[in-house]
Order: structure tokens, then sequence, then C-alpha cells
């Protein structure tokens, strides 16, 4: 059996070039597989796939639904408080509402709350505990 992975997350979103253009502008990079019905946004050992929010809910045979807080958030890592302020005012000046200004977290990290074009949560965060391998990505403890 393989280990397990996420290889791709999809956003259904209501303006596909809008959003396009706001991840690109937070420093992601459109594959060339990218269409004019789905764009794939190269992100390390991942994939962030955005995708027609009504084309979604038909592909899934599942009701689009207003969701509120879908109790679902996105988060990127950084390796430094300065790279999450850094990222943050990025995201916000490409067009993403702020919901919790980065600060020191209960937790011992940093971190702070936005919402894309669409209202998807993400968090961008320092945390003092997690190390990045050779590749860039999390290495968990074991």
């Amino acid at each position: 059996m393989s280990t397990p992975r996420i290889h791709i997350v999809t956003l259904g979103v209501s303006d596909l070039p809008r959003s396009r253009q706001f991840y690109e502008a937070c420093g992601w990079t459109a594959s060339s597989a990218s269409n004019e019905n789905i764009v794939f946004l190269k992100g390390g050992a991942g994939v962030l796939a955005l995708y027609g929010r009504d084309a979604l809910a038909e592909d899934a045979l599942a009701e689009d639904l207003p969701t509120g807080f879908a109790a679902v958030t996105l988060a990127r890592n950084a390796s430094s408080k300065e790279e999450v302020d850094h990222w943050f005012a990025a995201a916000v000046a490409a067009g993403a509402r702020e919901l919790k200004t980065p600060q020191e977290a209960f937790w011992g990290g940093y971190s702070g709350y936005l919402a894309d074009p669409d209202g998807h949560l993400w968090e961008f965060a320092f945390n003092p505990y997690f190390v990045f391998d050779e590749h860039g990505n999390l290495a968990l403890p074991d």
C-alpha cells in the first residue's frame, strides 16, 4: 500500500479568471495543463485546482448550497513571522478579505486568517515547532 497523500485540493470558484489572477498574484504558478475550464496551480508536493463552483457540484452529484463557514481552512506555513506578514500583505493586496491580522497565537506560533475572493479560508502561519524538509515540505514528527 502507498503512503496516504493529498495530491490535489480543488476549490469551487464563481469566476475562474478572477481566481486564477488572485492565486497567481499570491505566488502560485499555473500549469500548462490548465484550460478555460480548470486551473492547476503548482505548490510544492501538492496541487491546488480551481474549477467552476457549479461544474464542481454537478461533477460530484452534490447540491450547491451556500455554506457560510464550512469548518475547513487551508494553511500556508512560513519559516518566519516576517514571511507570514509578507504573504498576508500580498494576498490582501491581490483581493483577499482580512479576517484576523497575523498575531501571536496561544499555541506558541504566529498566524492570521483571510478569505480568498470566493470566501475560502486561508491561515498563514509560522509554527516554531514545525520544520521543513529539503524540498520545503512540512516534516512532522513520527
